[in-house]
């Protein structure tokens, strides 16, 4: 049998026909720059995510970048984020100019620990009060534990913004005067930031980003950035750069955005039916350690998306070669991250090498994604675990 980590064709065809259509009408239009399908997908985002506002750009990357530079983040400036997630979150950041301060994961969720996050911010205010900015990654699906973090963003007056590549839809447990509310990825920080990169829950035929966000100001900047700074045409009063979304890709995931929902609580099936399999298989913490939904307890979380599963992550002994049997075995599989991003060699330099994040190195070292989308069969699944049961237990 084979499994793909991921395959598109079946998420395709049924909307082909549709999506055809739309991407003849932007081409009939001749109108290939921003324009009305572009708008339109802000608005759709933008509510979606419970945000006021969306701005569509090139891709996840500038995204992060625009973020950072409509608040003028530059050199000098310090980032809080975290060492384990994909290098854009770190690159950007470079990018301006500025430099990121690594604060390790939280060890069943992977996201940022907002107690070393609280010790980072003080340790900033007593000495040079460097950072500018807090970049949270909501990692594989999971919101980060997002009350903390944004009670310390209002104390020390630092600006949040939400690394939500993998997270459109993902929702958080606030707890706000005895009730609990879920907030959607993107809705609580000043900004939040998502990719649209075709391996995405939401993915296009290319790539492709937007923006969030609920301050109006903001926005507007944000808008300016992405079109070389201009306000209005030919007249720049900042520098910004190229980071329009195309109308094409616009059009296309307004189509797949009506079907989200139905898409997340397919990977939200096949995760709880790779918890059942596992169990049974014998392997639930001994070897196999599976991924962690740490909002699924809370009031309501079955109404919600507490998890939306953009990676099924498992972490596993030998996993370099349980990778290598899996492929033997066609199961498509990959590792998220083998690198945390302070162990990079482009910031070797700048002496981060140095650095020790063991929670993030732990995980590297051990972490493993299987297929979730949400088109996989049962058999396909049972596939994937009997394989590892192989792998661990033999025949």
């Amino acid at each position: 049998m084979n499994v793909p980590l991921l395959d598109l064709k079946p998420q395709l065809a049924p909307l082909r026909s549709q999506m055809l259509e739309a991407v003849t009408r932007v081409l009939d239009s001749t109108g290939y720059i921003l324009g009305r399908e572009v708008t339109e997908l802000e608005e759709k985002v933008a509510h979606y995510s419970q945000a006021s506002y969306g701005v569509g750009v090139s891709s996840g990357t500038d995204a992060l970048l625009n973020a950072l530079m409509s608040l003028d983040v530059g050199p000098g400036d310090l980032v809080l984020t975290t060492p384990y997630t994909f290098f854009a979150t770190m690159g950007t950041i470079l990018r301006v100019g500025a430099k990121p301060l690594f604060v390790d994961v939280s060890p069943k969720s992977l996201n940022m620990d907002p107690v070393l996050t609280a010790e980072a911010l003080q340790a900033d205010r007593a000495g040079a009060n460097r950072i500018k900015a807090m970049m949270p990654v909501h990692l594989y699906g999971q919101c980060a534990d997002m009350q903390p973090l944004m009670a310390l963003s209002k104390e020390y007056g630092v600006p949040v913004i939400e690394d939500a590549a993998q997270a459109i839809g993902a929702e958080y447990p606030f707890e706000e005067n005895g009730e609990i509310i879920w907030r959607r990825a993107g809705s609580m920080g000043l900004a939040g930031c998502f990719s649209f990169f075709p391996s995405k829950n939401l993915g296009g035929i290319g790539d492709g980003g937007m923006i969030t966000t609920s301050n109006e100001d903001y926005a507007g900047v944000l808008r300016s950035n992405r079109n070389h700074g201009a306000e209005p045409k030919y007249y720049h009063s900042r520098v910004g750069g190229n980071f329009r979304l195309d109308p094409i890709q616009a059009a296309v995931l307004s189509i797949k955005l009506e079907h989200l929902e139905s898409w997340h609580a397919g990977r939200r099936e096949n995760a709880a039916t790779y918890t059942k399999l596992f169990a049974e298989a014998g392997l639930v913490n001994d070897p196999v350690i599976l991924p962690s939904a740490v909002y699924a307890q809370m009031e309501g979380a079955e109404q919600h998306n507490h998890h939306i599963y953009n990676q099924f992550v498992i972490h596993v002994p030998k996993r370099d070669e349980l990778r290598q049997y899996l492929q033997d075995n066609s199961v498509g599989c990959e590792i998220y991250y083998p690198l945390c991003l302070h162990q990079q060699k482009c910031i070797a330099e700048h002496g981060y090498g140095a650095q020790s994040f063991p929670v993030a190195e732990a995980a590297a070292a051990d972490s493993l994604a299987l297929p979730i989308y949400p088109e996989l069969s049962t058999e396909q699944l049972e596939y994937v675990v009997a394989t590892i049961a192989r792998f661990y237990k033999g025949n």
